[in-house]
C-alpha cells in the first residue's frame, strides 16, 4: 500500500504490483491474446478496486440533497444544477458564488486525476519494464527524488502563490508526458532504441516531482479555500467523490491503454494536463492571503 502526502492515496503500489500478477497468473508472454486481455482485466480490477470504498466515503459524508444538486454541475446540466441550488437555499438566494466555487472545484479534482497520476503511481513497475529498464533502478531513482520534491513543496506552499505553482506543475507536467510517449515511440527505431530507458526515466521523475509540488496537493488546498464554511462539507464531499472516481477510472483503464498504444496513452495524458494549464489560466483563482470574500469576487467575475 502506499500514501502520499497532502492527500492519501489508496491503492497497490507499483512493488506489490509483481506479486498480484504472479498469483493472477498473468504473464505479458501469455499464450494467446484473449488470456491477455482476460488476466490484465483481471489485475485492472486488483489495482483500481480499493478506491471504491473512498469513493462511497465521499457520498456519506456530505448530505445525499446537496450532492444531488451538485452532481448536476458536474454532467453540464447549467439550469437543472441552479435550480437545485436554489431549492436547497432559497428561491431568492444569490447561488451564482456557490455555483462558480463548485465548478472549479470539480474541475481541478477531474484535471488532477486524469492526467494520470495514479496510473503513473500504480504502474510505475511496468511502465519502466516496458520501457526496457530495470523497475527496482526506476523506482529506487523515483523515490529517492520525491522525498526532497515533497519537503521543497511545503516551503513553497509558503512562500509562493497557488496559480503560479499551478501552471508550472501542469506545464511541466505536460512536458513529461510528452517526452515518455516520445521515448516509446523511439523504441520502434532500432537506431534510437537505446534512448527510450533514459527517456523515459527522465520523464517519469519529471512529473512525479512537479506534481507533488503543485498538483498532488494545491486543488485540494483551494477546496479548502473557495468553499463558504456552509457549503464545505457537502461541497468537500462532491470534489472528493469526483477526484476518486476519477482515479479508479484511470487506473483501471491504463492496462488497455498501454495495450493499445504505449506512446499514445502518454499522449492523452499530456493534452489533459495542456488543457489544466488552460483551466487554470483562465479559471483558478488566487487564494493565498485573499479572504473569501474576495476569492468569490473573483470566481464570480471570471465565470
Amino acid at each position: 500500500m502506499m500514501m502520499m502526502m497532502k492527500n492519501i492515496r489508496i491503492g497497490y503500489s507499483s512493488p506489490v504490483e509483481t506479486g498480484i500478477m504472479e498469483d493472477l497468473g498473468i504473464s505479458m508472454e501469455a499464450v494467446s491474446a484473449h488470456q491477455f486481455f482476460f488476466s490484465f482485466s483481471q489485475y485492472s480490477v486488483f489495482g483500481s478496486i480499493l478506491t471504491v470504498g473512498a469513493m462511497v466515503g465521499a457520498i456519506l459524508t456530505g448530505m445525499i440533497s446537496d450532492f444531488i444538486g451538485r452532481k448536476r454541475a458536474k454532467l453540464g446540466h447549467e439550469k437543472e444544477f441552479e435550480a437545485a441550488l436554489k431549492c436547497l437555499r432559497g428561491k431568492d438566494a444569490d447561488i451564482s458564488e456557490e455555483a462558480a466555487d463548485i465548478r472549479v472545484g470539480v474541475g481541478l479534482m477531474l484535471l488532477q486525476q486524469l492526467g494520470g497520476d495514479s496510473p503513473l503511481q500504480f504502474y510505475a513497475s511496468s511502465i519502466f519494464e516496458e520501457a526496457g529498464m530495470s523497475s527496482t533502478l526506476g523506482l529506487q531513482a523515483s523515490a529517492i527524488v520525491q522525498i526532497p520534491a515533497a519537503v521543497l513543496s511545503l516551503i513553497l506552499m509558503d512562500i509562493s502563490c497557488r496559480r503560479p505553482l499551478l501552471l508550472v506543475s501542469s506545464s511541466v507536467m505536460c512536458f513529461s508526458c510528452l517526452l515518455i510517449g516520445f521515448a516509446f515511440c523511439l523504441k520502434e527505431l532500432s537506431q534510437l532504441k537505446a534512448l527510450t530507458p533514459i527517456l523515459a526515466l527522465t520523464g517519469a521523475l519529471l512529473y512525479g516531482t512537479v506534481y507533488i509540488i503543485g498538483m498532488g496537493g494545491i486543488p485540494w488546498t483551494i477546496m479548502s479555500e473557495i468553499f463558504p464554511i456552509n457549503v464545505k462539507a457537502q461541497a468537500g464531499s462532491l470534489v472528493t467523490l469526483v477526484g476518486w472516481s476519477m482515479s479508479w477510472f484511470t487506473s483501471y483503464c491504463f492496462d488497455f491503454m498501454m495495450e493499445w498504444s504505449s506512446a499514445g496513452t502518454f499522449f492523452v495524458f499530456a493534452a489533459v494536463s495542456g488543457i489544466t494549464v488552460l483551466f487554470v489560466a483562465k479559471l483558478a483563482p488566487e487564494t493565498k492571503g485573499r479572504s473569501l470574500e474576495e476569492i468569490q469576487a473573483s470566481l464570480s467575475s471570471i465565470l
